[in-house]
C-alpha cells in the first residue's frame, strides 16, 4: 500500500512539472483578453491533451520496454533529463513571442505545443510500467489546473513569473530523470 502512495506521489510532482509548461504559457496567453467561458475551454483542451499524449507515449513505451528491457529504461531516463535541460534551456532564451493565439486551429497548436514533453515523460512511464489510469488522471488534471491558474494569474500580473516556473519543471524532470539513471 505505501508502494501506491510513494507511485501517487511522483505522478503528482511529476503532473505538477509537465504541468508547468502549460502554466508559463498560459501566462503569456492570459495577457491576451480572454473570457472566463475561453480560459475553461482552454483548460480543458490543455489537459485532454496531457491524456492522450502520454497515453501514446505509454503505449510507444511499453512495446520498448517488451523488446529492450534495461536498455529502454536508460533511455527513459535519459529523456527525462534531455526534457528538463530542454525546458531549462528554453527559460532563459531571450525570443519569448508568439504568434498563436488560443483560439481555434491556434488553440490545438498551442495545446499540441505544451503536451509534446508528456509524450516523451509517458514514453518513460511506459518502460518503467506505471499505472496507466493513475498517470493520466495525475497528468490531466494537473495540466488543466495549472493552465487555469496560468491563464488567471497572466491576466492579472502580466508575465513576471513565467520565466521562474518553467525552470522549475525542468529541474523536477532533470531530477527525476538523475534518480532513474543514478541508484541513491
Amino acid at each position: 500500500m505505501s508502494a501506491m502512495y510513494g507511485e501517487l506521489i511522483t505522478l503528482i510532482i511529476m503532473a505538477f512539472a509537465l504541468g508547468m509548461d502549460a502554466f508559463s504559457v498560459g501566462l503569456g496567453m492570459g495577457m491576451f483578453n480572454l473570457r472566463l467561458r475561453q480560459i475553461f475551454k482552454i483548460g480543458i483542451t490543455i489537459g485532454l491533451f496531457h491524456i492522450w499524449m502520454p497515453l501514446l507515449g505509454m503505449i510507444a513505451g511499453r512495446f520498448l520496454s517488451d523488446k529492450f528491457g534495461d536498455f529502454a529504461a536508460y533511455c527513459g531516463g535519459g529523456l527525462l533529463i534531455a526534457l528538463g535541460l530542454q525546458m531549462l534551456w528554453s527559460c532563459f532564451k531571450e525570443d519569448e513571442s508568439t504568434l498563436i493565439t488560443p483560439v481555434g486551429l491556434g488553440l490545438f497548436v498551442f495545446a499540441l505545443s505544451v503536451s509534446l514533453d508528456s509524450f516523451s515523460v509517458g514514453l518513460t512511464l511506459g518502460i518503467y510500467g506505471a499505472k496507466t489510469v493513475l498517470v493520466l488522471t495525475c497528468f490531466g488534471i494537473g495540466a488543466t489546473i495549472l493552465t487555469w491558474i496560468g491563464l488567471l494569474v497572466g491576466r492579472k500580473v502580466q508575465g513576471w513569473l513565467g520565466t521562474y516556473s518553467e525552470a522549475l519543471g525542468g529541474s523536477i524532470l532533470l531530477a527525476f530523470g538523475l534518480k532513474l539513471l543514478l541508484p541513491f
